[in-house]
């Protein structure tokens, strides 16, 4: 009798163990790389050691991070480009990671200039041409970058989970915003090259075996003048603008944390 017992207590024990979260599993190692979207510019409060990275704990990959009770390495920096991802940050992926989300292409693209150009009267600015270039960089240029970013992740970390993040469209038809003059056709012209970036960006996830994540859906209704807004218009300082705020940024935990969750 009393091997019986000791045989159900272990084969509870056992089954106990199975049941406590984290119990028996490895270690989420996740790498958080990107520009502002990913650090977290837009929600007003930062980690003061980032410096100008702005990256801030209302971020969506600190957010992410704390469910999934991992091991965050968070190097997303405001104002990267592709080119600094690789030089400044790839350096953070090693093959101990099994998480990593990268957002980044935006500024490869111009945004920041281009939203700047279109917020002028239209006598003052030249919307079109700015967009115009935007668009030509994302066909043209942006892939091929995206593709050797990709690559090199997937080298250092090639049984990693890697995430890559899109873009929202910043404009819900409506600019309620004093100081700006968007016309409704540049603001659809402007969430049109969201789009299209997106679609590249999700092209050469795709091709790299990399998950993707589209906000665009998720954000409908709540960019720029919508109700509740996710997305800043032109805020005081200037650089918190058409980004995510802390409510955005919950957004994208919410859309990110299944990708990093699923096997």
């Amino acid at each position: 009798m009393k091997s019986i017992v000791s045989a159900l207590s272990a084969a509870a024990l056992g089954a106990a163990t199975l049941l406590v979260p984290g119990v028996a599993h490895a270690a989420v190692n996740y790498v958080a790389l990107g520009d502002s979207y990913a650090s977290g510019v837009g929600t007003r409060t930062y980690i003061s050691s980032s410096g100008s990275c702005q990256r801030s704990t209302k971020a969506y990959p600190y957010l992410d991070a704390a469910r999934l009770g991992a091991n965050l390495t968070f190097v997303a920096c405001s104002g990267a480009r592709v080119a600094d991802v690789t030089n400044n940050q790839l350096s953070a992926v090693t093959s101990a990671a099994n998480r990593i989300t990268v957002q980044v292409g935006g500024n490869d693209a111009g945004f920041s200039s281009v939203i700047t150009e279109c917020a002028k009267p239209a006598w003052l600015g030249n919307c079109d041409t700015a967009i115009n270039n935007a668009q030509a960089t994302i066909n043209n240029t942006i892939p091929g970058r995206l593709n050797g970013l990709y690559a090199s992740i997937k080298s250092r970390a090639s049984s990693a989970k890697v995430i890559v993040v899109g873009y929202p469209r910043l404009f819900n038809g409506t600019d309620c915003n004093a100081g700006t003059f968007f016309s409704p056709a540049e603001m659809t012209r402007l969430n049109q090259t969201a789009d299209l970036l997106n679609s590249k960006i999700a092209t050469a996830a795709s091709g790299a075996g990399f998950s993707f994540v589209n906000p665009t859906s998720a954000f409908v209704g709540h960019a720029v003048c919508g109700s509740p807004e996710w997305i800043n218009g032109l805020s005081n300082p200037v650089s918190e603008s058409y980004h995510p705020n802390i409510a955005g940024q919950a957004a994208y935990a919410n859309l990110v944390a299944p990708a990093l969750t699923k096997d």
